[in-house]
């Protein structure tokens, strides 16, 4: 089964593999990056190996897809977006992404997240996508907005993080929403 790359015009879409270790640490390692994650900031590279390894098990499975969000120019891995609790049977996932905040406002999320909807609904067939955010992540809430997606409601006590549960935001895009 082929990783799935994909292309838009500043950023290649690649499977992460253990060669964006180092990237990948530095990004999620960085407090400002997984304050709204759901998950603690990364303490080492181990950790960071395993996730990317976990990656790669959660595709084979067929259970999500995680591409690396790489810069055409200089090959540099800046995030990842991906699909989480992917259910092909049920036509449905769920979209999450983070990005190096030293390319935040810049459009490069947005059109990340553009290609990989397309993707889901064209070429997976699926009919939902979900995301679920903090009530705070203001920026990921806009992003979502432009993209179409609706909120629908909160998710009391839903994501854990920092050592105590946080409220969470659920927004959903369906398929016959995105192609109008």
């Amino acid at each position: 089964m082929q990783f799935p790359l994909l292309e838009t015009e500043r950023l290649n879409l690649v499977e992460v593999d253990q060669r964006y270790t180092d990237s990948f640490f530095q990004i999620m390692s960085n407090p400002t990056v997984t304050k709204y994650y759901g998950m603690d900031s990364l303490e080492n590279q181990q950790q960071a190996k395993n996730i990317i390894h976990s990656f790669k098990r959660t595709y084979e499975s067929n259970r999500g897809i995680r591409w690396g969000i790489v810069l055409k120019e200089s090959g540099e891995l800046i995030g990842t977006l991906g699909l989480n609790n992917l259910n092909k049977h049920s036509k449905r996932a769920e979209i999450g992404y983070e990005l190096n905040p030293a390319f935040w406002g810049r459009g490069m999320t947005s059109e990340a997240v553009r290609e990989v909807l397309k993707y889901s609904f064209e070429e997976l067939d699926l009919f939902r996508m979900g995301a679920v955010t903090f009530p705070e992540n203001i920026a990921s809430i806009n992003l979502l907005k432009k993209h179409g997606f609706i909120k629908e409601g909160r998710l009391r006590g839903y994501l854990y993080q920092g050592q105590q549960s946080h409220d969470a935001i659920l927004f959903s895009l369906l398929k016959t929403e995105w192609q109008r």
